[in-house]
């Protein structure tokens, strides 16, 4: 794969940065990359009947878990701390994540795929997409992957396979698990199972050993 200096994962809501772009974030993290988990959305407490103070420490215990995984994956985190209610438009959204991006000299960024169940993933996919489009044709020559998730996998074809080694792994699902979410104690969705699952047979997809993650090129104009 290309050297990048400063690469970024934007995920639609905490732990999805991590899941999409974790192994290839450690792996430049490890080569002296600045690497950076982004979270557009922030947490929120679904129980309608909790107080003020209930959700300040639900808030504070959650940006604990953003702040535990990143760290424990080498890498650093920034929460945009919108909630999903009041989102902008996906044009202003764009304009967003171009300053952010033209800002930190990113010349790589990761995101969710456009074929995703959830239509906060698909905000993120287009505005993200959009403003790499518009540093592309500027003759910005920053590069976009797209990382596999579990509910982004409509149309999803690896291009790129990023082999961990058992360490790598282990520093992987190390950080993973400073979530609660990842641990199934808020839902019952079997983040470990799959991923782990996954990573095995994208491994005999590639003809590799171990645990493999898959990613998917975005479609740019090249300029060069």
């Amino acid at each position: 794969m290309a050297k990048y200096n400063r690469i970024v994962s934007i995920g639609a809501h905490p732990l999805d940065a991590e899941l999409i772009g974790g192994p290839m974030l450690i792996k430049y993290a490890e080569q002296g990359a600045d690497c950076t988990f982004v979270h557009v959305t922030k947490g929120r407490l679904t129980d309608l009947t909790a107080t003020e103070k209930e959700k300040q420490a639900y808030e504070t215990a959650l940006n604990d878990e953003i702040e535990h995984a990143a760290a424990a994956m080498g890498c650093n985190s920034f929460s945009m701390n919108y909630s999903s209610a009041e989102l902008p438009d996906v044009e202003e959204f764009t304009k967003v994540i171009l300053e952010y991006l033209r800002r930190e000299k990113a010349d790589c960024v990761i995101t969710h795929a456009r074929g995703t169940l959830h239509p906060r993933h698909y905000y993120t996919y287009e505005a993200v997409t959009q403003a790499v489009r518009i540093l592309h044709n500027e003759g910005n020559s920053i590069q976009i992957y797209y990382g596999e998730n579990c509910e982004d996998l409509i149309g999803f074809t690896p291009t790129v396979y990023v082999s961990m080694s058992e360490q790598q792994m282990k520093t992987w699902f190390e950080g993973l698990q400073n979530y609660k979410i990842f641990k199934g104690k808020i839902n019952d969705v079997p983040y470990y199972d799959y991923y782990h699952s996954m990573g095995t047979i994208r491994a005999i997809e590639a003809g590799s050993h171990g645990v493999v993650k898959a990613y998917m090129h975005g479609a740019l104009i090249d300029n060069e």
